[in-house]
């Protein structure tokens, strides 16, 4: 007769759950697998798949029963592992998004939002159509991939237990800020031409004051900024790409040892 203890069967449960919490948590917050149209328990169900390919490998766990104080404790350690690791990949297309918002705003598009399912809220038409592109780019280059190859590669970097996450959550709030540098730098084109064009509209007023400037300048902003964008979406892959690698980086310097 088969007989299991109860030791042997914590050991399986916590052997599975705690490296599913920081596999969810991930998912929670990456771009892709964190879009509200992909339905939770398909997202559940991903993160079950991928825990019990993942298990197997774990390094050894603490001796610890998983519904005890310490093991709860671990439980929301590994959750804030992942969710700090998919949000390091979140900040990159957060950068995107505010340059397409800088960028509608100087257009005077300011007012044509519409719901975003990525962000799970209103954000302005070229917003949506950059991050669309970055995430076609996201896709295309493998990155979701190489995200949950950091992933893997943080079980062994910092084992379930062992360590702690307090400087990387400085390095996180750090990393927020690349939302407005990144931003900015990708915006800049198209905002330089659009201050020129301003400009140039501002020389005209003074020139011949009885033209109506509001009939000319909003049509002719909304034709130069589009303009810009179709000129420098080309050349927008590389500083793109160079983004999301740094993106992945910073996930895996949230799992190093410390």
């Amino acid at each position: 007769m088969i007989s299991i203890s109860s030791a042997a069967l914590n050991a399986w449960i916590a052997g599975l759950l705690w490296p599913l919490s920081r596999i969810l948590g991930l998912i929670a917050t990456a771009p892709l697998f964190n879009n509200q149209k992909i339905p939770a328990r398909a997202r559940i169900c991903l993160g079950i798949l991928l825990a019990l390919i993942v298990a197997p490998a774990v390094p050894t766990q603490p001796a610890t029963d998983p519904m005890s104080l310490a093991g709860l404790l671990i439980l929301m350690q590994q959750m804030v592992i992942g969710l700090a690791m998919g949000m390091a990949m979140r900040i990159v297309f957060a950068a995107v998004e505010m340059a397409g918002e800088i960028i509608g705003m100087t257009m005077g598009l300011g007012f044509a939002t519409f719901y975003d399912p990525q962000s799970a809220g209103h954000s302005s038409a070229i917003s949506q159509f950059l991050s669309l592109v970055m995430l076609m780019l996201y896709l295309a280059a493998n990155f979701h991939l190489m995200l949950i190859s950091v992933l893997v590669d943080s079980f062994t970097t910092m084992p379930i237990g062992a360590g702690s996450l307090g400087g990387g959550m400085e390095q996180l709030v750090s990393w927020g800020g690349r939302i407005f540098s990144a931003g900015v730098q990708l915006s800049l084109p198209v905002v330089a031409a659009l201050l020129i064009n301003n400009i140039a509209l501002g020389v005209l007023t003074r020139a011949a004051p009885q033209l109506n400037i509001f009939g000319i300048g909003f049509p002719l902003a909304i034709g130069v900024g589009f303009v810009m964008i179709a000129l420098t979406l080309p050349y927008l892959a590389v500083p793109v790409e160079r983004l999301l690698q740094e993106g992945i980086d910073m996930a895996g310097q949230l799992a190093a040892p410390r």
